[in-house]
């Protein structure tokens, strides 16, 4: 029998005849196998296709390999193919799901082999609405029963939306000056603030006042930090609703952050300048870090490292941890767009929340203007890989609308918030839609 056909690098619709290449791999089995030799190297030639996501079929080619599917051990990353076919100089293998973007390694009994170039992996991510009726309102119930007063076409700019262990989504509401509560099903209430009354007290539940309530942070132990630049105040609302006032702003508070790593709380003023400050227990400020263009989203990262979506100047900005020394990390200084690639190519177009997981990757909500403008190139969430900073697309694309589906078929219309959970899903606040939206990757 002739043995494979030699499938050239250029060739660019594999998947078309996949089904061809295993019925020739099944056809080989009347031959003798083709024996590895342990005195010789494995080596990984090229592979195709280059990309793909979970349940992508791609054919290696190089030498040394086995015809024995039993000796043969193909990997991504670390995690296992399954290997559906092989023989001398070929082998099919199947890339699981949740993978990452890495070189294949090829692995026969004691010789390993390792492919130069990389497997871009592509996850599937799935938008939908987990709450919200896309109508500007109050309404407690579940899923779209449910309706926020997110600020619509309002100069109302909350990035406020965390999640905590438990999976439960915390949302600042500021037209119903309220936090809100959707639990892991789905069902949303009210954990502290009366959406009738505006204003400033302390209290449980609806006996607490707020103006207008525009970010959140969470502590290890679930207790929500809430600023208030209608108030001015930074307030703590414990899992049960209880809200205490932590302390006053020096400036307006627009965003808040805690930092895992010391226990400390964080705010940022959008005032001018723009600065960040520290705030304690009794209620004292100091500024950390002055003169910020627009300081919006404030996070840290999972080794006290701050990250700042500096929203007038169009970057992400990270502050070293200790020293709070500055740099930019994606974006360029005062150039608006959309624009993905290599951190100092990519382009964000007045930058909001954002959001950092257990792995240090940034989300950032793309949409901040005034009013929540629809011609604003960037109604996305952008992702930012940890190391590199190279920027791309998490969900949602340069186009305003409210559209369910997958990646960039998917809409938003001025995302302010993002959050993440344990275990990678994450969550848009999507402002002009008034909804709370949901992305599951895979």
């Amino acid at each position: 029998m002739k043995q494979f056909i030699n499938i050239s690098v250029k060739r660019k619709h594999l998947l078309c005849y996949t089904a061809s290449l295993l019925l020739l791999f099944a056809g080989c089995k009347k031959d003798k196998d083709s024996t590895y030799n342990a005195s010789s190297p494995i080596t990984v030639s090229d592979f195709i296709p280059k990309k793909g996501s979970g349940g992508t079929e791609v054919l290696i080619t190089g030498s040394n390999f086995s015809s024995d599917i039993s000796k043969v051990s193909v990997t991504l990353n670390g995690r296992p193919l399954k290997v559906i076919g092989a023989n001398a100089t070929q082998i099919m293998a199947v890339v699981p799901k949740r993978s990452k973007t890495g070189p294949i390694k090829v692995k026969i009994e004691n010789g390993e082999g390792s492919s130069q170039a990389i497997f871009n992996y592509e996850y599937t991510r799935t938008v939908t609405t987990l709450a919200g009726s896309g109508n500007p309102g109050f309404a407690n119930g579940k899923g779209t029963d449910a309706s926020f007063n997110l600020g619509g076409q309002n100069w109302y700019r909350s990035s406020g939306i965390v999640v905590d262990d438990n999976l439960n989504v915390y949302v600042a509401d500021p037209g119903n000056h309220c936090i809100r509560k959707i639990d892991s099903l789905g069902n949303v209430s009210t954990l502290a603030g009366n959406p009738n009354l505006s204003g400033y007290s302390d209290g449980k539940g609806h006996n607490a006042n707020f103006s207008l309530p525009y970010d959140l942070a969470i502590d290890t132990h679930g207790n929500l930090y809430c600023v208030d630049p209608g108030n001015w105040d930074i307030r703590m609302i414990t899992p049960d609703g209880q809200a205490t006032t932590w302390g006053f702003g020096s400036q307006a508070p627009w965003s808040v952050a805690f930092d895992k790593t010391t226990g400390n709380v964080y705010y940022a003023s959008c005032s001018s300048p723009g600065n960040i400050y520290q705030i304690n227990a009794q209620g004292n400020s100091k500024a950390i870090i002055s003169g910020l263009n627009y300081p919006a989203g404030i996070k840290f990262d999972n080794t006290g490292n701050l990250f700042v979506s500096v929203h007038g100047d169009q970057v992400i900005r990270k502050f070293t941890a200790g020293t709070w020394q500055s740099s930019i990390v994606a974006g360029q200084l005062g150039n608006a767009g959309y624009v993905n690639g290599a951190a100092t190519s990519a382009l964000f177009s007045f930058p909001w929340g954002i959001a950092i997981d257990s792995s240090n990757n940034i989300y950032v909500a793309g949409n901040g203007t005034g009013g929540g403008s629809t011609t604003n190139p960037d109604q996305s969430i952008r992702y930012i890989q940890a190391g590199t900073y190279e920027v791309s697309t998490f969900a949602g694309s340069s186009s305003a609308g409210f559209s369910e589906g997958v990646g960039g078929q998917a809409s938003f219309s001025a995302p302010t918030g993002v959050a993440v959970d344990k275990n990678g899903t994450v969550y848009v606040l999507d402002k002009n839609n008034n909804r709370i939206r949901k992305i599951i990757s895979e």
